[in-house]
C-alpha cells in the first residue's frame, strides 16, 4: 500500500502542469521582486520629488495604541497597481505574437457527403 501512494504521487509530481505551475510560482516570486524594486526605488521616489519630497512609507496615523501604516498601504496599492499593467502589457504582446492559427475547414454537412458517396458510386459503375 505505500508503494502504490509513493508512486501515485511520483506521477502528481511529475505531470507537466504541476511542474509549469512551479516554474511560474518561481518566475513570478523573482518578477515581484523586481517590481517592487522599481515601484520602491525609482518610481515613489519620483512621485515624492513631485510633490515636494514627501515619503509615503512613513505616513501613519495613531489610533489609540495602535499606529495605522497607512503610507505602507499606498505603496502596496501602487505596487499592485505596477504589477497588473506590465503583466496586462505583457499578455497583449504576447498574444499578437501569437501564430495565428488557420481555422479548419468544417466539414460538409451529412446530407452533402452522402450526395457525394452517390455519384461516387454512379461515377464507378460507368
Amino acid at each position: 500500500m505505500g508503494s502504490s501512494i509513493l508512486k501515485e504521487f511520483r506521477d502528481f509530481a511529475v505531470k507537466g502542469n504541476v511542474v509549469d505551475l512551479a516554474v511560474g510560482v518561481v518566475i513570478g516570486t523573482a518578477f515581484g521582486k523586481i517590481v517592487s524594486s522599481l515601484v520602491g526605488d525609482i518610481v515613489m521616489p519620483a512621485v515624492g520629488v513631485l510633490i515636494g519630497g514627501f515619503d509615503f512609507k512613513g505616513l501613519a496615523v495613531q489610533v489609540g495604541s495602535a499606529k495605522v501604516m497607512y503610507g505602507s498601504f499606498l505603496q502596496s496599492v501602487v505596487d499592485f497597481l505596477i504589477i497588473a499593467w506590465v503583466i496586462f502589457v505583457a499578455v497583449k504582446i504576447i498574444n499578437h505574437f501569437r501564430r495565428k492559427e488557420e481555422p479548419a475547414a468544417a466539414p460538409p454537412p451529412r446530407q452533402e457527403k452522402l450526395l457525394e458517396e452517390i455519384r461516387d458510386l454512379l461515377a464507378a459503375r460507368r
